[in-house]
């Protein structure tokens, strides 16, 4: 789940004519990449806890039990491979019935970009447009996205191009990523992988980050995963990270909550 930590960041006003989802549209304040939705608005301390999971989901149920214990809603996307697991079907059904987000992540988790040019494309449209509807119907099947309004979709790797974005606009996804910057992403990586952070150090780079930072985690779409093959677990030191950042003033909120999209007149 290689991913660059650092993008460039730029914001982009796009109107209801060029909105994504056809109808909705883009709010100014938002940090865009590539087409996709990097960040919300820095004008408040709320931030939007994202979980993606694929085959590994150990740290599910510490995740889900820290998060209903301080009453908060966050969101999680994740592939075929984790829906196909039948323990993770109990999972599934307690994020959607304890309000949480659930959105695609892909069926296959394919890489759609090239890693050393971003621009060049790896799967067709026709691909990509089955892979992520089976996702969304293996999981609606669940009861997820059973709501009004776009869905929300992180794409596999964290890695796209505008290709990705423009044809999960044509079937109502709005592509989103994570923010980059704070390096809570690298809790996927084994100890034989060169991106490897101890749990201990990834956790206090993002509370060292936050600190930093004129604008904080402000608007932050702060991602972890669901579980890895690496033996330093992350989701142990979820309840801290989330105490310390509720004591620095931050309040979460459901990701379409930090991106709510507003139709177009």
């Amino acid at each position: 789940m290689r991913a660059h930590l650092f993008a460039p960041l730029f914001a982009l006003y796009v109107t209801c004519a060029t909105a994504t989802p056809a109808g909705w549209e883009f709010d100014p304040a938002w940090t865009i990449v590539e087409g996709g939705i990097t960040r919300g608005s820095t004008a408040s301390r709320e931030i939007a806890l994202v979980f993606t999971g694929g085959d590994h989901g150990e740290g599910a149920s510490t995740i889900l039990d820290t998060l209903r214990e301080h009453g908060i809603r966050a969101a999680f996307f994740v592939t075929g491979a984790f829906v196909s697991r039948e323990e993770h079907h109990p999972l599934l059904r307690r994020m959607v019935d304890e309000g949480h987000y659930v959105g695609p992540h892909s069926h296959a988790h394919p890489l759609y970009a090239s890693w050393d040019d971003r621009s060049q494309t790896l799967v067709s449209e026709e691909f990509f447009r089955q892979d992520l509807q089976r996702n969304i119907d293996e999981l609606r099947a669940f009861g997820a996205m059973a709501g009004p309004g776009p869905i929300y979709f992180i794409p596999p790797s964290e890695w796209y191009n505008r290709e990705q974005v423009d044809w999960a606009r044509e079937i109502g996804v709005v592509l989103i990523n994570f923010t980059p910057g704070s390096g809570s992403n690298r809790d996927w990586a084994p100890e034989s992988h060169a991106s490897f952070m101890s749990s201990e150090a990834i956790l206090q780079g993002i509370l060292d980050f936050e600190q930093r930072e004129e604008r904080g985690l402000n608007g932050f779409l702060l991602l972890l995963h669901l579980g890895s093959q690496r033996q330093d677990k992350m989701h142990p030191l979820f309840p801290r990270l989330v105490t310390t950042l509720q004591e620095r003033g931050y309040r979460f909120v459901r990701v379409d909550e930090l991106l709510p999209f507003a139709p177009c007149d």
